[in-house]
């Protein structure tokens, strides 16, 4: 019989705001994260807008002198498990360490360091390479200096599954949890990837919002039938997982029980997905099937919206196929219209709103919601959260290359 695991603490930084406090209380508001670019010179870009994470000071979490040779992706995953462990009021020092892992991941990891560099090594020659280069640069390290800053030597891995990073290193360390192998995981997403290269990249795939650099408010607008693209965002969402025994041994608050998880491939395009969501719908088909709910127990979807015309189309067609007649009795939000894509970190931080809206029984809004689009024809909480019973949710993730991610949860109860 497998472990019931269960979501005790919540670690996030984010363009609308750093801490569960300061997050939820974001989300509830409608607020806007995204503006202009400030992290370089973005004046000669197609699209100049992002969602940063502002204020941000790494030596509030970590060493000053350390956190230079670590990259600001790195340095925000640290603060969100810093975070989250304080959240979750997980003394260490009482713990079997050994018995705590850590699922961190990025999807782009260290390319402020990589970019960094190439400008030394054109510049000034190779001699001038930092010897922390690598270790800044890869994706892996999010998830080692967790692991290394709080001594914890359990199961430690880095899934790298583009934007649904996030939701595969929580769904995979449900499963460490769910067969025995560890007692406390640390899971989620990190990215910081507002750099000139991914901008440009991102802009050179027509992929980017690139309409809306004088009016960067009402830019990331999912299902609004003048969407332009996506926005891109930063930050980090990590978890702490437990079975539910030891939460339960140690007295924790429980926000929400893990109960499902899903993850399939479009095996379609490198960066389109297949029509019609046919297999984002069977990738919430499996989810739903390993938490033993049918699609009438679930009352809200935190969608992968991303505010571009392929995944809006092809997710609500998704939702709909899953649903059936009864798609227009859940409802459907993306908070990226808030925070911006946030790409690898995604679904660390969508994984936290969604469990908040079981907790408290409210949903965050999909805000620049204002024409309707034919054919997207469900309750996509427009602007305003809304207050709604929530028995479970399911959160989605969908990334380049075809990796579809799904995460049930649902309401804790003994």
């Amino acid at each position: 019989m497998s472990n019931r695991v269960v979501i005790t603490g919540l670690g996030v930084v984010s363009p609308v705001g750093t801490g569960k406090e300061a997050f939820w209380d974001a989300m509830m508001s409608g607020k806007n994260g995204i503006d202009k670019i400030t992290r370089f010179d973005a004046a000669e870009y197609k699209a100049q807008i992002a969602g940063e994470v502002k204020d941000f000071d790494p030596a509030d979490y970590m060493d000053k002198k350390e956190s230079k040779r670590i990259d600001r992706y790195a340095q925000f995953a640290m603060a969100a498990a810093k975070l989250a462990i304080e959240d979750a009021k997980l003394d260490l020092e009482q713990e079997n360490l050994e018995r705590i892992g850590t699922f961190v991941g990025s999807g782009i990891g260290g390319i402020e360091t990589m970019h960094g560099q190439y400008e030394k090594l054109f510049d000034k020659g190779p001699s001038r390479i930092s010897p922390f280069f690598i270790p800044m640069m890869i994706g892996n390290m999010a998830a080692g200096h967790v692991s290394i800053a709080f001594g914890l030597k359990g199961p430690s891995s880095c899934v790298v599954t583009a934007c649904a990073t996030g939701t595969n290193n929580i769904g995979d360390a449900f499963r460490v949890l769910q067969r025995g192998d560890a007692d406390v995981m640390l899971a989620g997403g990190t990215e910081a990837s507002i750099s000139p290269a991914a901008v440009a990249g991102f802009c050179a795939m027509k992929a980017l919002c690139m309409d809306h650099n004088d009016d960067p408010a009402h830019a990331s607008r999912p299902f609004d039938a003048n969407r332009s693209g996506f926005v891109m965002g930063e930050g980090s969402g990590i978890v702490v997982l437990e079975t539910l025994e030891h939460a339960e041994k140690r007295g924790a608050h429980i926000y929400a029980e893990v109960v499902g998880y899903g993850s399939n491939s479009d095996a379609y395009h490198i960066t389109s997905p297949a029509p019609h969501g046919e297999l984002q719908a069977k990738c919430m088909a499996l989810a739903l099937k390993d938490a033993g709910l049918e699609p009438a127990e679930v009352d809200y979807v935190n969608a992968h919206g991303t505010s571009t015309h392929l995944n809006d189309q092809g997710e609500t067609e998704a939702i709909k196929t899953v649903w059936g007649e009864a798609a227009k009795d859940v409802s459907v939000s993306s908070i990226k219209s808030m925070t911006g894509h946030l790409l690898g970190a995604a679904g660390g931080v969508e994984a936290i709103a969604t469990a908040l809206a079981v907790e408290n029984d409210m949903l965050p809004p999909t805000i620049n919601y204002e024409t309707p689009d034919e054919g997207l024809d469900l309750d996509y909480v427009p602007n305003k959260a809304k207050a709604k019973t929530v028995r479970a949710a399911i959160s989605n993730n969908f990334g380049f290359g075809g990796h579809n991610a799904c995460l049930v949860l649902k309401k804790y109860a003994k």
